[in-house]
């Protein structure tokens, strides 16, 4: 019986609690499942983001089941073969999806999660394996530490670590929250520089109408901003030249997306 309630929700074309969560849902559990099937493999090479790249492969195509589009624009700017820190804002999980959908392009790729993440088995050992770097959000010291070991790895094999300086995700639409300074902080003592990548607004999603529809998202790639020279005393300036920078985008974006849409349609972002 609960099963069948839950089938009648989710095929029913008005948006509801039920078929909004496991929408969501959908997502984690093919997560799940490509993890424990994969996982295994990536000992023969563990640590590697080779293992990374294949996984991200495998797990871009739950896009095809929501019906989203991810737009790359600038995307030579990531594929140049060279150490890196991209950051960018977040606004949701699937960020990560937008993540596996250009990660082809990307090439050596370490994100950087959550340690909470890990301890979610098998995805979590996978992340692990395929190179994922785990950070204590609450330990902004032993943060730091992670990544300062990260950089050998960033600057010799010319891996780009990804990072969501906000922290945590922003449920504004008309700016960013503020930045942490770790990845700039790396940044500058690697000296190697810094690419900013913009997710426009997650207009198809109405968490308040527990809407979930079809969507189209632009990723819009920024010139790298160059570190050389700089030192420990020039990061706060840097933060915030970067911040300045997303969020002017972050805002070109929102616009050019609610100008497409209906004066009627169910988000937030359409009246602002």
């Amino acid at each position: 019986m609960v099963l069948t309630y839950i089938t009648k929700k989710i095929i029913k074309r008005e948006p509801n609690r039920i078929k909004f969560y496991c929408y969501y849902f959908i997502f984690y559990i093919y997560g799940i499942f490509v993890s424990s099937i994969v996982w295994p493999f990536f000992l023969f090479n563990p640590k590697s983001v080779k293992n990374a790249q294949f996984g991200a492969n495998l797990l871009k195509h739950v896009t095809k089941i929501y019906g989203l589009q991810w737009q790359l624009r600038n995307g030579d700017i990531l594929a140049e073969d060279r150490g890196a820190v991209i950051v960018s804002n977040h606004q949701s999980s699937l960020d990560v999806l937008g993540m596996f959908n250009i990660w082809n392009i990307i090439g050596n790729l370490a994100p950087v999660a959550k340690k909470e993440i890990f301890y979610i088995w098998p995805f979590g050992l996978a992340a692990y394996l395929a190179g994922v770097v785990f950070i204590d959000r609450r330990n902004s010291k032993g943060a730091y530490q992670t990544l300062q070991k990260t950089t050998d790895v960033m600057v010799k094999n010319k891996t780009k670590l990804w990072l969501f300086p906000e922290g945590t995700r922003n449920k504004c639409y008309d700016k960013m929250l503020p930045f942490k300074k770790g990845a700039f902080a790396i940044a500058v003592a690697a000296q190697k520089p810094i690419i900013p990548v913009v997710f426009s607004p997650y207009y198809f999603i109405n968490e308040k109408k527990y809407i979930f529809n079809k969507g189209h998202i632009v990723m819009q790639c920024l010139e790298p901003v160059s570190t050389e020279g700089l030192t420990a005393d020039d990061v706060p300036e840097l933060i915030r030249r970067v911040h300045s920078q997303m969020e002017k985008t972050y805002k070109e974006l929102t616009k050019e997306i609610v100008s497409s849409l209906p004066s009627d349609y169910p988000h937030p972002i359409v009246n602002m």
